[in-house]
């Protein structure tokens, strides 16, 4: 992604602290100390699963452990338990997966609305995603400390999925499972740093809306979601 006005923001920085621009000789700091690394340092995968498995109650979110070959399966019994009405992005992990003949069984029965996200669509499919029972999306970096998945939207994942239907479905695959946010921001950082394209719009979603803004009462669906669950696959 290009960055834009750069020089000219960065210019206008320096005008107001009162010095010029600085355009050579500034170095990083070396911390002594990064505590933040050592959260959870050292678990393997499968610990690392447990952590998530563990924390996902406190979020209220069911959690399911499947494989590729059972992923079909787990996947219709989570749906039928939650709706009829189905958006899902339009991630080329579905065909990985082996989920686009689901999604095909769905949208051609009578009993089943399914929709794939379309950006030639538009905002059209915001209006889909706001009457939809479901939303299903793949977690692209999934924080064990925090049962949280990360979601880089783009053009054919939009935030809609998992913020305006009733339920959330998240199908984690176990490889992306990493202790806590700092493992993710290093991830992305270094994508960025390897010329990778990264989405400028990157979603963490911790299960259902949750907010206690209120005297402290936590109240579940007051801006999103109301039900969640993820769905782990042993893709290792």
């Amino acid at each position: 992604m290009a960055i834009k006005n750069r020089d000219a923001f960065l210019n206008n920085l320096a005008a107001n602290l009162g010095r010029p621009r600085r355009t050579e000789g500034v170095k990083r700091p070396k911390w002594n100390y990064n505590p933040q690394a050592e959260v959870l340092k050292g678990y393997s995968q499968d610990e690392l699963v447990d952590v998530l498995e563990k924390q996902c109650g406190t979020i209220h979110t069911d959690f399911k452990k499947t494989n590729i070959a059972n992923l079909n399966e787990a996947l219709r019994e989570t749906i039928d338990d939650h709706g009829k009405s189905i958006i899902v992005a339009n991630d080329q992990r579905s065909e990985e997966f082996g989920l686009n003949d689901l999604f095909a069984e769905f949208d051609e029965s009578n009993d089943y609305e399914c929709h794939v996200w379309d950006p030639k669509k538009g905002k059209e499919n915001q209006v889909i995603a706001e009457r939809a029972d479901i939303g299903i999306t793949f977690s692209d970096i999934t924080l064990a400390e925090s049962a949280t998945v990360t979601l880089f939207n783009d053009t054919n994942n939009g935030r809609s999925i998992s913020l305006l239907p009733k339920t959330y479905i998240a199908i984690i695959p176990k490889s992306t499972v990493v202790p806590r946010i700092t493992q993710a921001t290093q991830k992305i950082h270094e994508a960025n740093q390897h010329g990778q394209d990264v989405s400028s719009c990157v979603s963490f979603v911790s299960g259902p809306s949750n907010s206690a803004d209120i005297e402290m009462n936590l109240i579940v669906g007051v801006h999103g979601p109301t039900k969640a669950t993820y769905i782990l696959v042993d893709d290792m």
